[in-house]
């Protein structure tokens, strides 16, 4: 008789919550995410009837150079914190390093951006990009500290941070617009100090003083994380190139049809975003079958969440874009109806990569994400003269599925998961609770096939199997 596999749980994973925690922290991470991007479509709608497409387009631009300085700047540390967390010996040494080089590799970053996009990239108000860029040093600690947090099974600071966020950059959007006073400067501004917010918040309950800086471990993880930071460059480029192609190659007016477009579909990803979240800690225990066996069941899950609020979104766009905010924007319409199945894809992405960075394989990661860049740049530069925003949303869709199916099989084939595995069944969403927790009740072992030969074994040997 097989023995019964119980997907994975809390024991097996320090600090890991047990399943009512599991829905509370779901919920609540649902519940900040709401409040978030319900904040963001009021002050959407107020900035896009205020400063009409072409305002909207510029803030967007720069909004989108400070998170490309953010993202250039991480250096992927994160990805180093999940595959060096196993070891509970060097925990807090995690934390301190992704406080000192979060810092440290923002202010560089933040520097190379402004004299790179002041050569050859000049962004209209060069003021405003300096005001954004100085976000970015707090802004990339923040995102190594929520990487922590996550880790730590400490749901609740990344939601806080979330909310705190969210009211700094859109009460006083909010106040501005009610007054008359509402201009690019001052939305600027709010979305800098929005951007620093989570770093101070997280500061104090994460430990500060418990904190322990290791120069050893710094390098280690420089090494480690360099090696999958091209592939994660490359995927934040691919969700942004499209952006500066469309100012570059038509207006700024398209950009702000094509990012309310955007905007819009944001709401759908809220279910598959806290799904993922909560499964983070169960991704990263050391058991292979049991890491294997939450990853199945969460792509499941997001596959499902997505394809319904993504349709249900898209079937109310014709009538709800317009409405919200204003006949200007009813441009944005066609591109939200041919995003819908890349966001989709993009929900899948975030659940296969954190099992795909245990594999060790940050090259096979780069050229899968290069690829994907590369065949969105090629098919913008086609689609963006020819059709604006309708053209750059058709591209983004094409690389964003394209870039899922190759890393989903990656994964079926890695861990010998069969096709069926991956589909959705209603029963998921009566077990979405035990599929974060290892709450549920044994699942054969037969219903999960033994991995490959090389996930037999300790880490070390797996690593010169490949």
């Amino acid at each position: 008789m097989p023995r019964a596999l119980k997907i994975p749980g809390a024991p097996r994973t320090p600090g890991a919550p047990n399943g009512s925690t599991a829905l509370t922290q779901a919920v609540q991470t649902m519940a900040s995410h709401v409040l978030r991007l319900t904040l963001a479509a009021m002050t959407g709608v107020l900035i896009a009837r205020t400063l009409l497409p072409e305002g909207r387009g510029v803030y967007a631009m720069l909004a989108t150079t400070g998170g490309i300085a953010v993202v250039l700047g991480n250096l992927s540390i994160g990805r180093s914190q999940i595959a060096l967390w196993p070891d509970p010996a060097r925990h807090r040494a995690l934390a301190g390093n992704g406080l000192v080089l979060g810092l440290v590799l923002g202010l560089v970053s933040a520097a190379v951006t402004l004299a790179v996009v002041t050569a050859f990239l000049p962004l209209p108000s060069p003021h405003l990009l300096v005001i954004v860029l100085l976000a970015v040093p707090f802004g990339v600690a923040a995102v190594n500290l929520n990487g922590i947090a996550l880790l730590r099974s400490r749901t609740d600071l990344v939601n806080r941070g979330v909310v705190t966020s969210a009211l700094v950059l859109n009460l006083p959007v909010l106040v501005l617009a009610a007054t008359g006073h509402l201009t690019v400067t001052a939305v600027v501004v709010c979305w800098t100090a929005a951007v620093s917010a989570p770093f101070w918040l997280l500061l104090r309950p994460l430990g500060l003083r418990a904190m322990r800086v290791e120069p050893a471990l710094a390098r280690r993880q420089l090494t480690l994380s360099c090696r999958y930071h091209v592939g994660l460059a490359a995927f934040h480029l691919l969700l942004t190139a499209d952006i500066f192609l469309l100012g570059a190659l038509v207006s700024p007016a398209e950009v702000g049809l094509y990012t309310v477009g955007t905007a819009f579909l944001t709401f759908s990803r809220i279910p598959a975003d806290a799904v993922t979240q909560v499964a983070l800690p169960r991704q990263a225990v050391e058991d292979e079958r049991d890491a294997r066996a939450v990853s199945v069941r969460v792509l499941r899950l997001n596959l499902l969440l997505s394809s319904v609020f993504v349709c249900a979104l898209s079937a109310a766009s014709p009538v709800l874009v317009p409405l919200l905010y204003g006949p200007a924007f009813a441009g944005s319409v066609t591109p939200i109806l041919l995003l819908a199945p890349g966001i989709v894809a993009l929900s899948l992405l975030r659940p296969v990569e954190q099992y795909l960075v245990r594999l060790d394989r940050p090259m096979t990661m780069t050229a899968v994400a290069s690829g994907a860049l590369a065949a969105n740049l090629a098919l913008n530069a086609l689609l963006i003269p020819r059709w604006g925003a309708t053209g750059a949303a058709l591209a983004a869709s094409a690389a964003y599925t394209a870039m899922a199916a190759a890393e989903i099989t990656w994964f079926a084939r890695r861990t010998a998961t069969g096709v069926l595995e991956l589909l959705p069944r209603l029963s998921d969403l009566r077990s979405v609770v035990p599929a974060l927790s290892g709450a549920s009740r044994p699942v054969p072992a037969s219903s999960f096939p033994d991995p490959p030969r090389e996930f037999q074994g300790t880490r070390r040997q797996r690593r010169k199997s490949w």
